[in-house]
């Protein structure tokens, strides 16, 4: 599905940026050597640092992204200014500068033995320098990003990203929600703002309406449902007529990660802010399905389930749900926003005695998780797949009370899990 390589705009802005960070790179290395030599580093860093990107773009075949050497070169050249900004403002030596960036590296690398050992050879680099006359810090933070990503590429092989498509139409990613944010901010405002966009009829908080239209479009050879407790399906389909209460589970070594990950990422973007702990939860959930439908038959289009703190209406997240069928077989597609893109995690469904279970473990082609850009010019997406991310959604009955179990791994180290109880609302509290 992958297009002709990148076109010679898109190459000359590659190169550009590359120049650009080579340039700022190498002033950071050499500024502590005097002005001449700041200035003489900084068009050697970007003249170097640019040619190797126009390299690395005329040698990528179609389909690939760019060459490995590449990328680790540009991840030094950013650090590298970082590093310099750090001792400048702190006097940090050369031990902590390397601790830091291979904490930063490993906690991008998400794989867990990753996220271990970056910090842990960023320390034995950093000492290294410091044991003689210390190394400006710039020089620390790239020695440190390159070898810990040139390390990182021995030892594990299977990537945590490939490029699945580039530049192709909607159509031919089915298992993509192509829905993505304007605006660097996604909020519990999304639907309303994408409804601007779209046209149709907006709906805010919809009554009495579901993530799916029924489960009868998810039916396949290891669904029917028929077998399902009529709570299950009732959920499914009337989800605004439940409350749910959330209790977060989180392995211990993931904790740290995913507080510099909030902190940075999903707090800014309005998006994907699980709970950290029960405490938290108990602040309440509120939850909410908006949607958009045609002007001319009055179908949902989108169903847009937002959830968000009830005390402040904070988001937690905010979910695209959609279904659609390949062959016998229905899936959901679940996207989630993202400026100029989306994160998309597509389930097949699996029966379980009396419920329900949606699952990106599979060795189907379509389940998984999907990381998309959208071209807001054309429409095309640009989609990696991302296979060492799984989840499963596991919705049962037990002693009469609708239950869910949502589980998460990486790599497969299970890393959180999310307990739900479900209640209609017209139900007395248990």
């Amino acid at each position: 599905m992958p297009s002709d390589r990148p076109a010679p705009g898109e190459r000359a802005k590659a190169v550009g940026f590359s120049a650009v960070v080579g340039g700022i790179a190498g002033a950071a290395l050499t500024a502590h050597r005097g002005r001449r030599a700041t200035a003489l580093g900084a068009l050697l860093g970007g003249a170097g640092l640019g040619a190797s990107e126009a390299v690395a773009r005329a040698r990528q075949r179609p389909g690939e992204i760019p060459a490995l050497w590449q990328r680790i070169a540009v991840s030094a050249a950013l650090v590298a200014p970082v590093g310099w900004a750090a001792e400048r403002v702190t006097r940090v030596g050369p031990t902590v500068v390397g601790t830091a960036t291979g904490a930063i590296g490993g906690t991008l690398g998400i794989r867990p033995q990753k996220v271990v050992m970056g910090p842990l050879l960023g320390a034995a680099i950093g000492s290294a320098f410091a044991r003689r006359r210390p190394a400006p810090a710039a020089v620390v933070a790239a020695t440190t990003m390159v070898a810990y990503r040139t390390l990182s590429a021995v030892l594990f092989r299977d990537s945590a990203v490939s490029l699945l498509a580039d530049r192709v139409s909607p159509t031919d990613l089915p298992f993509v929600v192509p829905l993505g944010a304007q605006t660097r901010y996604v909020g519990t405002g999304y639907v309303r703002a994408l409804a601007d966009k779209l046209g149709g009829s907006y709906v805010a908080a919809a009554p009495d309406v579901g993530i799916v239209a029924s489960l009868d479009e998810i039916a396949g050879p290891d669904f029917d449902p028929k077998g399902v407790d009529p709570q299950v399906r009732e959920f499914y389909e009337h989800t605004t007529r439940f409350s749910l209460d959330i209790v977060p589970e989180w392995k211990l070594w993931v904790r740290p990660g995913y507080l510099l990950y909030r902190t940075v990422v999903a707090r800014p973007l309005g998006q994907a802010s699980v709970p950290m702990n029960q405490r938290e939860a108990l602040r309440g959930i509120r939850g909410r399905i908006d949607t958009i439908s045609s002007t001319r038959d009055g179908v949902v289009d989108v169903r847009g389930w937002i959830r968000s703190f009830a005390d402040n209406d904070e988001p937690i997240y905010v979910g695209i749900y959609t279904t659609y069928r390949d062959a016998e077989r229905g899936y959901v597609s679940v996207g989630f926003p993202v400026p100029q893109g989306s994160f998309t995690a597509t389930l097949v469904p699996r029966a379980r005695p009396g419920g329900l279970v949606l699952s990106s473990r599979s060795p189907l082609e379509h389940p998984g998780h999907y990381l998309t850009y959208i071209d807001t010019t054309t429409g095309e997406l640009t989609t990696l797949a991302v296979p060492g991310f799984a989840e499963e959604l596991d919705v049962y009955v037990q002693d009469g009370e609708l239950r869910a179990e949502h589980a998460f791994w990486v790599f497969g180290f299970p890393f959180l899990v999310l307990h739900y109880r479900m209640q209609r609302k017209d139900e007395p509290a248990r």
